[in-house]
């Protein structure tokens, strides 16, 4: 038993580990594009992957049984994420 939980807490810190070092290399690569002037086409980039995401999710969200559809609580959050990134790029381009 003791083995098991070892291994678990070590796939747990494998895990979180991996995730911080991505969230810190994608910060970097934001924070150098940004310093070379790329900002804006990155941001528009963004914008055009956020609207096509919104549109495959809530298609995805208004089809089918709930079980198909997905409605748990990741998809609803990333739905909500692709609706704020693309709504800061709306208001910022009036």
């Amino acid at each position: 038993m003791e083995t098991v939980l070892n291994l678990l807490l070590i796939r747990f810190g494998l895990i979180a580990g991996g995730l911080v070092v991505l969230g810190l290399v994608v910060f970097g690569v934001a924070v150098s594009l940004r310093r070379r002037g790329k900002g804006d086409r990155v941001r528009d980039g963004v914008a055009t992957a956020a609207r096509f995401a919104g549109r495959v999710l809530d298609e995805r969200h208004t089809g089918g049984s709930r079980a198909r559809r997905g409605g748990g609580l990741g998809n609803r959050f990333a739905r909500e994420a692709v609706r704020r990134i693309d709504d800061s790029v709306t208001r910022r381009d009036r």
